[in-house]
């Protein structure tokens, strides 16, 4: 991919979502001057004249960087180097506050609207969890309805999509529970935590790789968790917002469970 320069997606990006293109007083500057540009390229490939090296800078001698810095090819390209419809991905030049230069990479939703994460519950306090399969860990994962932005939505938006989408429920109420940074070392985006209360639910979204819904009380969920049977980021921080805003009870509930399967009925 050659350089970019004017008028190219890099460019168009930092026009249409300039609050990620901001350099933070101490923090790690964002480089779009050509001549700085071709420097941190030439740090980023090790050269022996691109000068100092600094952790989380791809260094000239071969150890290996930290987050997202990218020990790459000095022709390697610095803007846009992937999009589609769901995902943008972009390589910046940087300055490190050691003052060494570098090239970074990050993850942004090319929607540019804020994902959502819904923790349905029921009349009785009890908790939905799905059982989804993900194909980025090649395993199935307990989790709650959760999804990204689609352009143009707000974060509630997006939360009642999910929420009819993955367990075909509408909420009597929803409450807002604040924003999520899921991994802030490669993602540029936040998503929005939301707790829905609902009547009862259809049967599993199949075509999304969900096999069962379940409902279970807090203290079975919060076994879940410890015990690592539940490891989304996502669902163990609105279970986190949740029961820090009062909204799962007491550690004293009562047992038991129901399931829809592929091909139950509305519970």
């Amino acid at each position: 991919m050659p350089d970019e320069t004017a008028a190219t997606p890099y460019d168009r990006l930092r026009a249409a979502r300039p609050e990620l293109f901001g350099n933070a007083p101490g923090g790690i500057d964002i480089l779009l001057d050509p001549a700085e540009v071709e420097a941190a390229r030439r740090a980023a490939h090790g050269t022996p004249e691109a000068g100092t090296t600094e952790e989380g800078a791809s260094p000239v001698d071969g150890a290996p960087p930290v987050d997202g810095a990218s020990p790459v090819d000095a022709a390697s390209p610095v803007g846009v180097v992937y999009a589609d419809r769901f995902v943008t991905l972009v390589r910046d030049a940087v300055r490190f506050p050691g003052g060494a230069l570098g090239l970074y990479i990050r993850m942004l939703s090319t929607a540019a609207s804020p994902g959502a994460v819904v923790l349905p519950l029921t009349t009785t306090g009890d908790i939905v969890l799905v059982e989804h399969y993900r194909h980025a860990t090649r395993s199935w994962h307990w989790e709650v309805p959760r999804g990204m932005g689609a352009p143009g939505a707000t974060g509630a938006e997006s939360a009642a999509r999910e929420l009819a989408e993955e367990i075909g429920a509408e909420a009597t109420e929803w409450i807002s529970l604040g924003r999520l940074h899921p991994d802030s070392g490669l993602l540029g985006d936040h998503v929005e935590l939301f707790a829905a209360r609902i009547d009862g639910f259809g049967p599993p979204e199949t075509s999304e790789g969900i096999r069962r819904i379940v409902t279970r009380p807090w203290p079975e969920v919060s076994e879940m968790v410890a015990a690592g049977d539940i490891t989304c980021g996502f669902t163990i921080a609105v279970l986190t917002r949740a029961l820090l805003n009062g909204l799962l009870g007491n550690t004293t509930g009562t047992t038991g469970e129901t399931t829809t399967e592929a091909t139950g009925e509305k519970s």
